[in-house]
């Protein structure tokens, strides 16, 4: 029987990011020959279409009328993309040679699984893991985000502890291989999202329409990180709080949502002290518009609540861990992975 090759169209949403495009693309060109790379840009208002229609004609270039914001602008570009597999990558990512292969394979050979990442490393550090998505990553008990290799602000060094194939709870957007299908059939990115979270809240819909998400340790990209907003930023800072708000109200099961909600809510509030302690005033504003975007949102997260078809309970769903790692980082100094003693799910050969 002959060997299938199926489409696959890597999409780099851009915006305002000539420099990245003329530092990586060529990367991605030279190293993806069996798929086709399209960029989708979110109406930038610096060179980046001259630059790539200049250089770069034989690039498919799907122009967007307005900045739709990372979720949505990806929803309206992919909607024009006609593949079986997309791969969402930011444009400050440098990939390596075969990087798309492992993670097709995995693909093709396992139909219940429905998206999966690289191994992320630092561009600035090659040594390390970088921090959005490192080797695969997981929720906490009251929804805080970690990864295999990065606990909140440390970063492990690669010394190959994380060259297995695992399935884990959410793959980074940063670099997110996915089905069509499944993409569609989850509805796609959040578009209220705008930007932060987004794969981890398209990640739990998928598990809860019954699919796996896992990390493929044998690709490796390098990413730049705050390509698009720097990591201490206000705006980043309420991103992250209404939206880690929104992802629990959207996606937990009925007996758990005020529980664990209203303690993440109490959780931010004392994030938003120690901002007030060290004199953080932007810092402190932006979690408190946060959560009063997210109350006078309440419509609409309800909306979408209901649209979703099942809210599994959180000890069904493969990466949710039981403890609060923010207890286990910042109080009894566990700093790696391996120290929270978080049993991985049976991993599939490597």
């Amino acid at each position: 029987m002959a060997y299938r090759t199926p489409t696959v169209a890597v999409v780099i949403l851009n915006w305002n990011g000539r420099r990245w495009l003329e530092q990586f693309l060529p990367s991605v060109l030279q190293h993806s020959p069996t798929a086709q790379v399209i960029v989708a840009d979110n109406a930038s208002s610096d060179d980046s279409v001259p630059f790539l229609k200049q250089k770069y004609p034989e690039v498919p270039l799907i122009l967007l009328p307005e900045n739709y914001g990372f979720c949505e602008g990806y929803n309206q570009a992919l909607r024009q993309v006609e593949a079986e597999y997309f791969m969402l990558l930011n444009s400050d990512v440098e990939v390596t040679t075969n990087w798309l292969d492992p993670l097709v394979t995995l693909l093709e050979q396992n139909p219940q699984i429905a998206a999966c990442q690289p191994k992320i490393k630092s561009f600035h550090q090659r040594s390390h893991f970088e921090y959005a998505g490192a080797a695969g990553g997981f929720l906490d008990a009251y929804g805080y985000p970690f990864c295999r290799g990065r606990l909140f602000d440390t970063l492990e060094e690669d010394q190959g502890q994380y060259d297995d194939v695992r399935p884990v709870f959410w793959a980074t957007g940063a670099c997110l291989f996915i089905r069509a299908s499944a993409y569609w059939q989850a509805g796609g990115l959040e578009k209220e999202f705008f930007a932060h979270m987004e794969e981890i809240d398209l990640c739990w819909r998928l598990q809860n329409l019954g699919y796996q998400i896992y990390y493929h340790g044998q690709s490796t990209v390098y990413h730049v990180g705050g390509g698009t907003l720097p990591k201490a930023n206000p705006r980043k800072t309420f991103l992250n709080f209404r939206n880690g708000a929104a992802l629990l109200y959207k996606n937990l099961a009925p007996q758990e949502l005020n529980q664990i909600l209203y303690t993440r809510l109490v959780l931010d509030g004392v994030a938003a002290a120690q901002y007030f302690l060290k004199g953080e005033w932007k810092e402190v504003q932006a979690i408190y518009k946060a959560h009063r975007q997210f109350f006078a949102g309440q419509k609409y997260w309800k909306t979408r609540r209901q649209e979703a078809s099942v809210q599994k309970p959180t000890r069904l769903l493969t990466g949710w861990v039981p403890q609060s790692v923010v207890w286990q980082y910042f109080v009894k100094g566990k700093k790696k992975f391996s120290a929270l003693d978080i049993p991985d799910r049976t991993p599939l050969p490597a």
